[in-house]
């Protein structure tokens, strides 16, 4: 992911140091196993750990471009490492990677890696739900209109509105946290994953030391279905983020107006048109989502490996792991700060409700007329008359109101009562449930 998307806490999972310092960890725990078992000398793990120790605290530049020297020549990143870890550790360094082969430890790294980011992504979340939480409280009876198809619907809360994104990012919290558990797995099972050079009580030491679980099944790798469960969860988040941009989108849209993002002093919209305030943010964080969603593909794709293991995968998740993460990191703390910021402006979201001549109050009217005692039917066709009367003479010297036009209606008037009517045009009305349904999701 570019610099202008990332944030340091994801880069710094996804940097060449902390990859190295997680399978030195993964070979030293290895060795601490084997030692307990008497495979290897204790005194020789020991060894093992403290060198390898120092050389991971003093891990520079330096030892990177040794690492990649090497690899130049072997065209082997794990052998390369392991070769720079022998230059550092001496006679002992015979004894790691005993029993083992590479995947063992790119994968378990990869799983190491993945819980990481998923840590990350989780608080990003607990940010994201704090803020819609606190601006639904704050705008739980800010009357707004509903709309469907883009168009006015019935009237309902602004902080509904937003109580809905909170259930839904909560929903993506709870996936997130079972993907974490799935793909929060070890493999050192060796070459075919049968064992044949290794005692799975290794894998199981290791497993325990790194917060990890050993898998159940595994040829040369982990089974790619978790990795690919994990990014179709990562997509489905930055969908409910694109969700949530495209609302202030629309809503900051000059003709609409009821929302916008925070407009900083000394922000520019446009280098040629100065009134501009552009929602610059919440396409940006579309734009993201889109990036994010086209990870998943591929990591669907990498589940049908040939056999034991293919490494088709392998280009895929080097570019997938890191730029999903990081880009997902990036958009949840963008998103949890613009919806903190959020301008909104309960004016214009009644004038909008009010604009065309109260038809939106075309279903309570509906209701009233067949408690009146007409047939469904027959009430639909006066309601909509009207309704389409104020409608298609909006602007028009004739215009009258909605309920203008049903109090002029023969087929109304002496049936229902001024006071009926009244309710029936009520925005209030709409809002009776809010508290429940805020109990439901908030508790």
């Amino acid at each position: 992911m570019v610099p202008r998307y990332s944030r340091p806490q994801m880069t710094a999972i996804w940097s060449p140091a902390n990859r190295y310092r997680i399978w030195f960890e993964i070979e030293a725990l290895a060795c601490e196993a084997m030692a307990e078992q008497g495979a290897i000398p204790a005194e020789s793990a020991k060894t093992i750990r403290e060198k390898g120790d120092a050389a991971m605290a003093a891990f520079s530049d330096a030892d990177l471009a040794r690492i990649d020297e090497i690899e130049a020549e072997t065209r082997h990143d794990v052998i390369a490492f392991l070769t720079w870890l022998a230059e550092k550790v001496g006679p002992d360094s015979r004894f790691v990677h005993l029993g083992m082969t590479s995947s063992d430890v790119l994968d378990t790294c990869l799983s190491v890696q993945l819980t990481q980011a998923s840590d990350l992504l989780l608080e990003d979340l607990e940010r994201v739900l704090a803020a819609l939480k606190t601006r639904a409280y704050e705008h739980k009876l800010t009357v707004t209109i509903g709309r469907s198809h883009a168009i006015h619907a019935e009237p309902t809360s602004f902080g509904l509105k937003l109580a809905g994104h909170y259930a839904e990012f909560a929903r993506n919290k709870e996936r997130l946290l079972q993907a974490r558990k799935e793909i929060a797995v070890c493999a050192i099972s060796g070459a075919v994953g049968t064992y044949a050079h290794i005692d799975p009580a290794v894998e199981e030491y290791v497993a325990d030391k790194l917060g990890l679980v050993a898998e159940s099944v595994s040829t040369q790798v982990i089974p790619r279905d978790r990795h690919a469960a994990f990014f179709c969860t990562l997509g489905v988040i930055a969908s409910g983020i694109e969700r949530l941009a495209v609302e202030v989108r629309h809503l900051q849209r000059s003709e609409v107006r009821e929302a916008e993002e925070f407009f900083h002093k000394g922000q520019k919209g446009s280098s040629a048109m100065p009134h501009k305030r552009n929602p610059v943010l919440s396409e940006n964080l579309t734009g993201l989502a889109r990036l994010i969603r086209s990870h998943v593909t591929p990591a669907l794709e990498n589940v049908a490996l040939w056999h034991e293991r293919d490494i088709s995968h392998s280009a895929v998740e080097r570019n997938i792991c890191p730029d999903a993460t990081i880009g997902l990191d990036f958009a949840l703390m963008r998103l949890a700060g613009m919806m903190e910021k959020l301008m909104v402006y309960p004016d214009q979201m009644i004038a909008n409700m009010e604009s065309l001549g109260g038809v939106v109050h075309s279903g309570e009217v509906l209701l009233v007329l067949a408690r009146a005692g007409i047939s469904r039917e027959d009430a639909y066709r006066i309601v909509q008359r009207n309704a389409m009367e104020t409608w298609t003479k909006l602007g028009h010297p004739d215009f009258r109101t909605f309920r203008e036009n049903l109090e002029a209606d023969p087929e109304v008037a002496g049936r229902v009562s001024a006071e009926v009517l009244d309710r029936a045009f009520d925005p209030a009305q709409h809002l009776s449930q809010v508290d429940r349904i805020f109990n439901r999701i908030f508790g």
